[in-house]
């Protein structure tokens, strides 16, 4: 086999996990250099009261959201859903969107992104943030090179805080 015909294997015990919050948790699951590009996922553990992710878009790649568990709010442009166990969405490159778990809920997600993009250093930042190792603005200055562009949502900002 060549490289671009291998399989990749990710066994539970050895992914890499991160807490980028007092809530959340992403394991590391394939990257985009593991897959030659085709895709990149991770898993996403959204306990209750964790805040997910803020209005942001890609302007490369569709992200997959499949919920594993719990309940999943999402934003997807105009409009936001909740998602349950078993439920799928798609969002295409450039539209807003942001998720975080149901309210008193946990969400156990699925995430993955088509083509594949090199996310895991993000992933990794964030977790440095929330530890205090790195800050807003490093995020700020990553947006071209992880292709995640933070937006403005007034609906998400009303959806979140309980309006």
């Amino acid at each position: 086999m060549n490289a671009s015909t291998q399989p990749v294997l990710v066994r539970a015990g050895s992914a890499e996990t991160l807490q980028d919050g007092a809530a959340s948790l992403i394991t590391l699951l394939a990257d985009s250099d593991g897959t030659q590009g085709a895709l990149t996922a991770n898993r996403a553990t959204l306990r209750k009261g964790s805040p997910g992710a803020p209005a942001h878009f890609h302007t490369r790649a569709t992200e997959m959201f499949f919920v594993l568990g719990g309940s999943l709010r999402v934003l997807l442009g105009d409009r936001i859903v909740t998602l349950e166990a078993g439920d799928f969405v798609t969002v295409p490159p450039r539209l807003p969107h942001a998720f975080a778990p149901a309210r008193d809920e946990e969400a156990d997600v699925l995430v993955a992104f088509t083509p594949g993009m090199d996310r895991f250093d993000y992933y990794r930042l964030l977790e440095r943030v929330y530890r205090g190792e790195a800050d807003v603005e490093d995020i700020k200055a990553s947006s071209e090179r992880y292709d995640n562009h933070y937006c403005a949502s007034p609906l998400w900002q009303a959806e979140v805080a309980g309006v």
